[in-house]
């Protein structure tokens, strides 16, 4: 069974978002992750950028394939993760702590409301 953090919440598409105040921290899941094997680059979104829910704003590369990576919800990218950058093995290693991708201020936090729960995502990737 995958590891699923309790405190986040799930896009269908195996982002994760951490819910802190009216901003989020947002990376791929374990699963995620897990199907892609070994990532190495990742590509982030500059900060400032406005993204809506949904819209593909970053790009992690394995050594199997690239993925898009969707934004789980709308605002401006705040912060991106330089350590991914220089090390994306971390996607792989802690993909719901020092693998996060970026950090957005929510520009409608009741977005959150629409992202699947832990339970709900377990559920989704066969747990």
């Amino acid at each position: 069974m995958s590891n699923i953090p309790s405190d986040l919440r799930y896009a269908k598409s195996h982002e994760w978002v951490r819910p802190s105040g009216d901003t989020g921290t947002v990376g791929i899941t374990d699963h995620a992750q897990h199907e892609l094997t070994d990532i190495v680059f990742v590509e982030l979104p500059a900060v400032g950028r406005q993204v809506k829910a949904g819209e593909a704003c970053a790009v992690v590369e394995s050594v199997k394939t690239a993925s898009d990576i969707y934004s789980p919800v709308s605002g401006q990218i705040t912060e991106v993760n330089p350590a991914v950058v220089e090390n994306p093995a971390l996607v792989n290693t802690d993909p719901h702590a020092g693998g996060w991708l970026y950090k957005i201020k929510l520009s409608n936090p009741a977005e959150l409301a629409a992202l699947l729960t832990p339970e709900s995502y377990q559920q989704q990737i066969g747990g």
